[in-house]
């Protein structure tokens, strides 16, 4: 029992010692939380207080940037009131100038329409007056003054009738002699100043060789080297006893300078056989279209013509390889070209104009393909379509008088094809009719069906003709060469008779990788 109550009375103790540590320990707690919050509420207190200066310092520069904003506008608006009053007063003075102006102007206007008023009695004084004297004057002549006017007038009229036909007469005869002497100056000037070569143009070409061994290579075996190249380039190849010469024949200069550079690259080279020549014939054709170019560039640099059409600049390069008349296309142009530079700057007129529409007056000559069209009306819509100007496109078109000239430039151009045309050994007519029947003859088998290539070659005394193998059989090519041989018979004149060659080809090609 005592043990009990021990137990009892010290848990008794020890619960009322904690309660009692605990009170303590609060109480502490306490007052200590009270001096945190007090730090806390004076440090937000100072803080506040500075936030408080921060915010009217910087509500008074506001303030004070705002008025001096303020003060500037209202400075501006007095200067502005100020230039305003300055203007109002100059108006106002130089209003009441005016006023004083207009007054004067007001009596100046009253004193003159006194002086017109008295100006027209006087008029009035002096009509009648000469009323009276053309009275007496009639009375005494016994004739009206209308009478003595017309009679006066017609008198006047024949003597200046009379007159002006002698000087004019006396104008016309002086001009005829003038005008007569001036164009023969010009021309003969313009001609003297221009010299060109006669024309040299053949349809022959000389391939010189080392030595006769190579014609051997040249024909190949069975010819066949020789065949592949004809059929190529289109050119007869003439192997005969001519020492250490081939002669290459053809009407078109372009197919004989590609044979003849074919034939230069393969004897240098020393391989010589069908594909091989195939092989060079096409990278000389390429090559001659990259010359043509040049030529082309290089006339127009040589003659200061700039700003031309790249496929104008390659037409010119064409006329290197065609002929008028045997006339080199190109050497004429040139001729012209110059004639028409000089002629121009002898009449005042333009002459960078003219020396472009000389060159280009015949590009009509040198189409890719054939048309129907003359060449000047050709080289005109050539011309209209890469951009030259009127003058130089109605030049061209009416150098023939297939259409009206429309300016200076146009006669002279005509002229000039006419001067360079005419001078002694300029042409040959016998050569370009000769041509011209030779394309007639290609052409002519160009137009069956199935005909890929056709090359008029022994003068015109052969035509050779190359049809697509897939479209055209053995016995459908016997049949073409008939259908042409009998359509040559039929529509063309020729010395001497045509042999019509069709052939037919047939290639397999593998490769071997």
């Amino acid at each position: 029992m005592d043990v009990i109550s021990i137990l009892i009375g010290l848990i008794v103790g020890l619960v009322l010692g904690g309660g009692m540590i605990y009170l303590f320990l609060r109480k502490a707690t306490d007052k200590r939380s009270e001096n945190i919050i007090k730090e806390a509420e004076a440090e937000a207190e100072v803080r506040k207080q500075q936030k408080m200066l921060q915010a009217k310092e910087k509500f008074l520069q506001l303030k004070e940037e705002h008025e001096k904003v303020i003060n500037e506008r209202n400075n501006k608006i007095q200067q502005a009131e100020q230039r305003v009053k300055q203007k109002e007063t100059s108006l106002n003075q130089k209003l009441a100038e005016a006023n004083k102006k207009d007054k004067k102007i007001e009596a100046i206007r009253k004193n003159l329409d006194n002086q017109l008023d008295i100006l027209q009695n006087k008029q009035s004084e002096l009509d009648k007056l000469q009323r009276q004297r053309i009275e007496q004057l009639e009375n005494i002549a016994s004739i009206t003054e209308d009478d003595a006017r017309k009679e006066l007038m017609n008198v006047l009229r024949e003597e200046a009738r009379s007159d002006a036909a002698k000087i004019s007469q006396d104008i016309i005869d002086e001009a005829k002699i003038n005008a007569n002497k001036e164009a023969k100056k010009v021309v003969i000037q313009t001609i003297q100043r221009v010299a060109t070569e006669h024309a040299i143009e053949n349809s022959v070409s000389v391939f010189n060789i080392e030595s006769d061994d190579i014609k051997g290579r040249i024909i190949g075996r069975e010819g066949r080297n020789i065949r592949a190249l004809e059929s190529a380039t289109g050119v007869e190849i003439v192997v005969d006893d001519t020492p250490e010469a081939i002669i290459l024949s053809c009407f078109d200069p372009v197919r004989r300078e590609i044979a003849r550079l074919s034939l230069h690259q393969l004897v240098t080279d020393g391989r010589i056989h069908p594909a091989r020549i195939e092989e060079v014939v096409r990278k000389t054709e390429k090559r001659i279209e990259e010359e043509i170019v040049e030529t082309g560039k290089r006339t127009i640099i040589d003659l200061g013509i700039h700003n031309m059409h790249p496929e104008l600049i390659k037409a010119v390069g064409r006329m290197k390889y065609r002929s008028s008349y045997g006339q080199n296309l190109l050497q004429h142009s040139r001729e012209v070209a110059n004639l028409c530079a000089t002629m121009a700057a002898e009449l005042g007129l333009n002459t960078k104009l003219a020396k472009r529409a000389g060159l280009l007056h015949d590009i009509g000559k040198v189409p890719s393909d054939e048309s129907e069209l003359p060449h000047a009306i050709l080289g005109m819509k050539w011309a209209e379509k890469y951009g030259e100007s009127p003058e130089v496109c109605n030049a061209i078109g009416a150098h023939h008088d297939e259409i009206e000239m429309k300016s200076l430039l146009s006669p002279i151009i005509q002229v000039c094809d006419a001067m360079s045309g005419a001078r002694p050994g300029a042409r040959r007519e016998v050569v370009e009719s000769y041509i011209q029947r030779l394309k007639d003859l290609e052409h002519l088998a160009l137009s069956h069906e199935g005909v890929i290539k056709a090359y008029a070659i022994q003068a015109g005394r052969e035509l050779r003709v190359m049809v697509e193998s897939e479209k055209v059989n053995d016995e459908m090519a016997g049949q073409i060469s008939y259908e042409i041989s009998k359509k040559i018979e039929d529509e063309m004149t020729y010395p001497g008779q045509v042999r019509v060659t069709v052939i037919r080809e047939t290639r397999a090609v593998s490769i071997a990788r």
